[in-house]
């Protein structure tokens, strides 16, 4: 299920996307980049529509997914 962004307070879509950046272990090529630039360019994504925050009742998680990545899954089930 597809959480919408809109509906969470800047502080707990803040929290979220800096657990996921931290969990995931992001690697960005050659060059370090600093914690709040990869949570800036997560949070760039949910904007833009790219990637979606989702909520899984089998789990009881939230993770952040590409877009079509989640819809792939989606068509596979």
């Amino acid at each position: 299920m597809i959480i919408p962004i809109k509906e969470l307070s800047t502080e707990v879509l803040d929290t979220i996307v800096k657990e996921f950046v931290l969990r995931e272990g992001t690697e960005y090529g050659d060059h370090d980049v600093e914690l709040s630039d990869k949570i800036s360019q997560v949070k760039n994504q949910l904007n833009q529509g790219s990637a979606v925050l989702v909520y899984s009742e089998l789990h009881e998680t939230v993770n952040i997914l590409p877009k079509d990545q989640f819809e792939q899954q989606q068509s596979e089930q």
